[in-house]
């Protein structure tokens, strides 16, 4: 099975003004191109949601994805990867060529199908950290463009949630991981609160121990009991989801072919003592 690093050569990190040195010296070091792309505000976004504009700096990457004709792994300046990353499994089989994107990150996810070499196909909200084809891409550009036309760019928008639909309609997968690659470090978003959702958001499942320190721990007195409490609270939300039928929901099992291999994802994933 393919790692990380035998299929991507490229990273692309997205920032606002977030200190991204710590993410690229990793990159760096596991042998990755780097590239930041910061957000710059123009005369014609003013007043524009952050969501909105976020999407926007998103559009910046899939275009460099488009060009580079290559897969290519995008993560938001508050991701912060697990140590092993790029020896890690791909989330996903490139011989298939049915990819249109793989979550690294997730959040909400839910699996649909589970395929003979363990990897589901399945959705996930959240753009932390993924992974996205060139045909993906141009999609993404397509979709970006309609929600644009449609949508008030300066109201709250969930346009991630809207991803996974849009690429399976036009015949790409979008594949979520056994386990988390990485955690969102960033701080809980005042935006989302507003708009009824959680302001924070983490991993339920690591596949290893986190690279260095999240930056929600910034200011903490103890940061690494943060860290454990933090994390302990997101098993416990990755538990319930499960327990509730919310990560394998039964619908979906019970019309599943392989029932017992999509509960054996299910509940595989979870069977580890790390937090």
């Amino acid at each position: 099975m393919s790692s990380i690093k035998d299929a991507i050569d490229q990273t692309i990190i997205l920032a606002y003004k977030e200190d991204t040195e710590p993410l690229e010296t990793f990159f760096l070091e596991q042998k990755f191109g780097c590239q930041v792309i910061r957000q710059k505000h123009k005369t014609g976004h003013k007043g524009y949601s952050p969501s909105y504009l976020c999407m926007l700096n998103h559009c910046n990457a899939w275009l460099k994805v488009i060009a580079s004709n290559q897969p290519t792994l995008i993560c938001e300046a508050d991701f912060v990867p697990v140590r092993n990353l790029a020896s890690l499994p791909l989330p996903y089989d490139p011989a298939l060529g049915d990819m249109g994107i793989a979550w690294l990150y997730t959040c909400a996810p839910q699996i649909y199908h589970v395929l003979p070499n363990n990897q589901a196909v399945g959705f996930s909200t959240s753009m932390v950290a993924y992974i996205l084809t060139p045909i993906g891409a141009k999609h993404l550009i397509d979709m970006a463009f309609q929600i644009a036309q449609a949508s008030e760019p300066k109201q709250y928008s969930t346009w991630d949630s809207l991803i996974e639909e849009f690429l399976r309609i036009r015949g790409l997968n979008g594949y979520v991981p056994w386990r988390n690659y990485g955690e969102h470090g960033g701080k809980p978003n005042p935006e989302h609160k507003k708009a009824g959702f959680s302001p924070a958001h983490r991993a339920d499942v690591l596949y290893g121990q986190l690279a260095f320190a999240p930056l929600y721990t910034a200011m903490q007195p103890y940061p690494g009991l943060h860290v454990l409490c933090s994390r302990l609270k997101a098993r416990i939300k990755g538990l319930g989801r499960l327990a509730l039928g919310r990560y394998l929901r039964l619908p979906v099992l019970a019309e599943s072919t392989t029932p017992l291999k999509m509960l054996r994802f299910a509940i595989g994933r979870q069977l580890t003592l790390r937090p």
